[in-house]
């Protein structure tokens, strides 16, 4: 595949792309799909949006305080004066984002890709531990970073606190800046997701592919106005919210209601209160909100879109049934951005995800890569405008085969092309829309110092789809038992990502393996 003439003076990430064979096969079907060469996503999201709804529009807000889409520019601006004057960035750094859901983390993403740099956004929940696998894969010249997220980070790392630091340095700074004119194909994101191996993934997705996803997804599916107001509970380190709570509502001139945590309740609170019309969120938050009885506080939302995991059908029905209209389910994954399978209004069934989205081809292949017949279950193959290119990592050729991006998930296709989802085809586990790898949470429990053994599964949960359950053997002479127990989840709470502690520990006395010694987990499963 022929790139064109890059921006990036660094050439890290073009230099660490997968060789051409092994990419997924792209396609830009639709007429909106084909972008200018030159292109820099930011531009496009900010500064053209408010060349066609002007700069007095709310754009990003917290619970307290509202930016409009002028404030925004001018923030995002300075903050890329900063990069660049105040710390040397130039096009193709790598810039790691640390902090939760607010407007100052959405203006530093948009700066970090108008200076032509790469942006890293990482969960505000990763430990040290976590932080250091990525700053190793990404290399990341500079940190901008949340002044109460501060203690996790390497110390080597340069750091800007967003707080006090990074108003005060933005002030010294202009409004305007020559936004850098990246290549269409120029890397703009690197987002991490953890495989199987417990070691991580960094997809890297292109200043084009940012906009494919609103005008695919968002434009066909979600279709939101200028009016509308979004909101929801996914951090902006997962594609999931970067889409639909910074792209989507950006490229649609419309706003965003940013909120740093929310339980379920709080979240219908915060709906119904603050006029909120697309809400983005996983099914265990749907759930929730339905089982307390706040199910009639989302009526006023327009859209209601649910992904990161499957959406049981009672689940859709219920919402259908109290707030009036569908849920729009949705299946998408890191390595292809956002959401490539969905359904919404008439054509919404609860049980099947959907049908493709416009812009993508979806197939269900047996295990030679042919397609099976309708009803049968195989594994789901997508490709369109976006797709699963991995960092430097052999991976690659797992994910991607003869042009597909074989997602890793089991489904089956009816003879009306809805999709409906039968299992993940590895050892992830989806706990309440979080994709934890099982042998991420192993690696932190051996650190302990009373584990021998260990073996982590998902296990199904009525609220939370599945939780994480360990299989431990303690060292000689050590007892087990509830204290034990509650030990060993609290090393895993202090180590790494407290979402990712096993909330289910049995003690055994051996492992099931087989005769070459591989772990039997199927057995595990059934115990």
């Amino acid at each position: 595949m022929r790139l064109s003439p890059s921006a990036h003076v660094d050439a890290f990430c073009r230099d660490r792309l997968p060789p051409a064979e092994q990419w997924p096969r792209l396609e830009f079907a639709l007429p909106e799909l084909r972008y200018p060469d030159r292109l820099n996503a930011a531009t496009a999201l900010l500064d053209d949006t408010i060349a066609r709804f002007g700069a007095d529009r709310p754009c990003l807000s917290s619970p307290t305080d509202t930016w409009t889409y002028g404030d925004v520019l001018a923030r995002a601006n300075r903050i890329a004066h900063v990069l660049v004057t105040d710390f040397g960035v130039v096009p193709g750094n790598r810039v790691l984002l640390r902090g939760t859901n607010t407007p100052w983390l959405a203006a530093a993403w948009l700066a970090v890709l108008k200076a032509g740099a790469v942006a890293v956004t990482t969960m505000p929940m990763l430990r040290r531990t976590e932080l250091d696998k990525i700053v190793d894969r990404a290399q990341p010249a500079l940190a901008l970073c949340d002044e109460r997220l501060l203690d996790e980070l390497p110390p080597d790392l340069p750091v800007v606190s967003y707080g006090p630091d990074l108003a005060a340095r933005s002030e010294r700074h202009p409004e305007i800046f020559a936004d850098v004119p990246t290549a269409a194909d120029d890397v703009a994101l690197l987002a991490f997701t953890s495989g199987t191996t417990g070691s991580p993934k960094a997809t890297m997705h292109f200043h084009r592919d940012l906009l494919a996803i609103a005008d695919t997804f968002s434009r066909h599916l979600v279709r939101p106005v200028s009016d509308d107001l979004f909101c929801g509970t996914p951090p902006l380190a997962f594609t999931f919210g970067l889409g639909g709570l910074v792209i989507f509502p950006l490229r649609a001139g419309a706003a965003t209601l940013l909120i740093e945590r929310a339980t379920p309740a709080e979240l219908a609170g915060i709906v119904a209160a603050k006029g909120v019309t697309v809400l983005f969120t996983a099914p265990t938050a749907y759930r929730a909100i339905l089982n307390s009885g706040d199910g009639r506080l989302l009526a006023g939302v327009r859209r209601a879109v649910s992904a990161g995991e499957s959406l049981p059908a009672p689940v859709a029905e219920q919402y259908r049934e109290v707030v009036g209209r569908p849920l729009i389910d949705g299946l998408g994954s890191t390595e292809m951005l956002h959401v490539f399978i969905s359904a919404a209004d008439a054509d919404a069934r609860p049980g099947a995800t959907g049908k493709v989205v416009p812009g993508y081809r979806a197939a269900v292949l047996d295990i030679d890569g042919k397609p099976v017949p309708d009803g049968t279950p195989g594994f789901l193959a997508v490709r369109g405008p976006t797709g699963c290119r991995y960092l430097e990592d052999p991976r690659q050729r797992d994910y991607v085969r003869d042009g597909w991006n074989i997602t890793g998930d089991t489904y089956v296709r009816d003879a009306d092309g809805y999709f409906s989802f039968v299992a993940r085809s590895d050892d992830m586990i989806i706990s309440s829309g979080y994709n934890i790898a099982a042998p991420e949470v192993e690696e932190v429990l051996l650190t302990h110092p009373d584990v021998e053994e260990c073996a982590v599964i998902g296990t199904p949960d009525q609220d939370r789809g599945s939780i994480v359950t360990a299989f431990v053997v303690l060292r000689s002479g050590t007892p087990d038992g509830p204290e034990v127990a509650r030990a060993l989840q609290e090393h895993a709470k202090a180590t790494a990502a407290p979402y990712k502690y096993p909330r289910r520990v049995r003690f055994i006395e051996a492992l099931p393996r087989n005769a070459s010694g591989k772990l039997q987990r199927y057995l595990l499963r059934e115990l």
